[in-house]
């Protein structure tokens, strides 16, 4: 069973559910320490006074604040659990609001609340269903590890999840960083509308979202302990510089078919449209050696 990293109640109007807060995910990166390569001695990382020039021990360190030059304020752990705000004990509901108005971005860490308790069984199981069935979300105010947080709270299964949420002024404007204007056809649209649909799934279990990068790391940690040749890993595909769009995706939906075994010519992409010829004088034919160029496959190269 996880451990508690938090315990307080949901406030949720004039009702109270005691609660307590554990991880919702685990971690199972491997993890590295630092070593001389010389002997493989240890690493360690040291904390000197640079005032004393000596090392200290945790029992010696705490918090501060530099409001000016060589001007510092400590702050005790005490005093951060006991800040004078209505969020340091309880997660408070302010609002619900729509799922689907939740920007993705904004949202980060999950925690699952379990009750405290018998007494807190019931108030628990009633806010659940209530989110359940009003299909809607609650976003709430918590203070840990020193700061003021916002939360949104969801249901998982029989569980409420707390996720942590960024405030709006922490999101930053990506408009700096969009592309130049340009123009994508229908047609083109429509071929990404194919290629979506050919690698829609309804679950997202199987081979292709397992943790490849660890599974690589164990094999060569297994090789080097037993003194063995180091397992090749296989060259990933270089991307090809796309000169026609359609193309491309015509590619890319029979790759994405032929991967889950079916037919790569079901669903064949919108054909490319061309604009109806408007009645005026007709220009005579420039012969130029360009004109006549084809490509291997006897049809002239498409524009990107």
């Amino acid at each position: 069973m996880p451990r508690t990293i938090w315990s307080g109640a949901i406030s949720f109007g004039l009702v109270t559910v005691p609660i307590h807060v554990q991880s919702a995910t685990e971690d199972h990166s491997i993890r590295f320490h630092q070593y001389h390569l010389e002997d493989m001695g240890r690493i360690r990382t040291r904390k000197i006074c640079e005032l004393e020039d000596r090392e200290v021990s945790n029992t010696e360190i705490g918090k501060g604040y530099e409001y000016a030059k060589d001007q510092i304020v400590a702050i005790s752990d005490e005093e951060l659990r006991d800040l004078p705000l209505p969020t340091a004990k309880a997660i408070e509901i302010d609002a619900f609001v729509a799922a689907d108005d939740i920007d993705p971005i904004r949202i980060g860490e999950g925690y699952y609340l379990s009750p405290d308790g018998t007494v807190a069984a019931k108030p628990y199981k009633l806010l659940r269903q209530a989110l359940e069935r009003s299909s809607k979300v609650a976003i709430a105010k918590y203070a840990w590890s020193g700061r003021e947080r916002l939360g949104m709270l969801r249901v998982r299964g029989d569980a409420i999840v707390l996720h942590a949420m960024h405030w709006p002024d922490e999101i930053r404007d990506p408009s700096e960083l969009l592309p130049p204007p340009v123009d994508v056809s229908e047609d083109e649209i429509k071929g990404a509308l194919a290629l979506m649909e050919s690698m829609s799934r309804d679950d997202l279990e199987g081979d292709d979202f397992k943790d490849t990068y660890t599974e690589a790391m164990e094999k060569i940690i297994e090789a080097k302990r037993e003194e063995k040749p180091l397992p090749e890993m296989p060259e990933p595909e270089k991307p090809g510089r796309v000169l026609d769009l359609m193309a491309a995706l015509e590619e890319s939906v029979s790759k994405a078919k032929a991967s889950r075994g079916e037919d790569a010519d079901v669903h064949e992409l919108p054909k490319k449209t061309t604009a109806k010829k408007t009645a005026g004088k007709k220009q005579p034919a420039r012969k130029t050696a360009a004109a006549k160029k084809t490509t291997g496959h006897g049809r002239r190269p498409r524009s990107a």
